[in-house]
């Protein structure tokens, strides 16, 4: 009998539940059709929603079992509002559902955040003359450290005296080990930068002003030299994303600090066709938690038109490090299935959510995130009953 893997599912706020209810029906489809691939699913409510209701974020038999008994978590996206435009907040002024996401990656040390940004075809791209043979490539974001670290202090008692201090720790230790991350990564990378093949890596930091930085950079430089079969290549964070809208196909793997990587990774997710299609990984030595990167967007909850695209890719991409982790080749094949049918589905350009109906799909009517989901499944199905 194969191990049976525990997915904690923690759907969240808003659009949350509606797509991640098509990424465990997508998974549970590969686990089913799959020999020596088991999954089970244990779900848990969280969120500003929860939070609402229970005074608390997520019941405290979750946090025990992300840490004690999961072996991935597929989050949804956390942040409910009380009316439109008023979130919901904890009593220090954080966002309600915070500590599942920004708690989990400090807690469970997830200390790489990993955003893929690849371009499929049937996807409209903002960028002009730009195909899905130029936009692949990997941002790694340092995601315990820096201003997120939720270091800081509010001070002053009348506006004039008013001031906010966030500060941005930066350690060895901790830009060691993402840096690591994006090192290893450009080496398993065959096809290297679309441009050139080249196994680059690109240091994205602001080292010409800040200190943070040049310990950042530094500690890049070092590694840099035991990784001789990797191209080490630099940019500031202003510069990089005037380049990546001018030549994405340069880039191979990114790696920065925690805000420039949240941001620039926001940015690549743009030029990939949106956040509907954008998933990501919070991936440490022992744990790793995959989501779409994608808010919870309240104000669009109970539509059925978000698009569940990138919950989906984000099962594909635990399936991976499940398959990568554990050896199965199981779960790596079951990963392969579920990127090829979202392929197949987008290049075919009928069954797509609103976001999607743009440009050459202008005249295309929108799909509901259910149809969507239901779309892949039946590809994944069509393409088990072929092995």
């Amino acid at each position: 009998m194969p191990r049976t893997y525990k997915i904690q599912v923690l759907p969240g706020d808003g659009i949350g539940p509606e797509v991640i209810q098509e990424s465990v029906k997508i998974l549970k489809t590969v686990s089913n059709g799959i020999s020596g691939l088991a999954l089970s699913f244990h779900e848990f409510p969280c969120g500003g929603k929860y939070y609402l209701e229970t005074g608390c974020e997520w019941p405290g038999e979750a946090e025990v079992f992300s840490k004690q008994e999961a072996d991935a978590i597929l989050l949804g996206a956390v942040g409910w509002e009380k009316s439109p435009g008023d979130p919901v907040r904890r009593d220090d002024g954080q966002l309600a559902g915070a500590t599942v996401v920004l708690g989990q990656r400090r807690e469970l040390e997830l200390y790489a955040n990993v955003r893929p940004v690849k371009l499929y075809a049937g996807v409209p791209t903002p960028l002009a003359d730009k195909h899905p043979r130029d936009i692949d490539f990997v941002i790694i974001r340092e995601n315990t450290e820096g201003l997120y670290a939720g270091i800081g202090k509010h001070y002053g008692e009348n506006e004039r005296e008013e001031l906010a201090i966030d500060m941005r720790p930066i350690s060895r230790i901790g830009s060691e080990r993402v840096i690591q991350y994006a090192m290893k990564l450009a080496m398993k990378r065959q096809k290297g930068a679309p441009s050139d093949g080249k196994p680059r890596v690109t240091c994205v930091d602001k080292s010409n002003v800040l200190i943070g930085d040049q310990l950042f950079r530094r500690i890049f430089d070092e590694i840099a030299q035991l990784y001789t079969n990797v191209v080490p290549d630099y940019a500031y964070v202003d510069a990089w994303t005037m380049w990546c809208l001018r030549q994405p196909e340069y880039y191979n793997v990114v790696v920065a600090p925690n805000m420039y990587g949240d941001i620039i990774s926001d940015l690549g997710a743009a030029i990939q066709g949106g956040m509907g299609v954008a998933a990501g990984g919070n991936i440490g030595d022992m744990h790793a938690m995959f989501e779409p990167i994608h808010g919870s967007a309240p104000r669009h909850a109970g539509k059925r038109r978000a698009n569940p695209v990138a919950a989906i890719l984000a099962g594909k991409m635990m399936l991976e490090w499940l398959g990568e982790r554990q050896n199965n080749k199981s779960a790596l094949k079951a990963a392969t299935i579920i990127e090829e049918a979202v392929k197949d589905l987008l290049s075919e350009g009928r069954v797509r959510t609103y976001d999607l109906c743009v440009r050459s799909y202008a005249d295309v009517k929108p799909s509901t995130t259910k149809q969507v989901g239901t779309a892949i499944r039946k590809i994944v199905l069509q393409k088990l009953k072929a092995l």
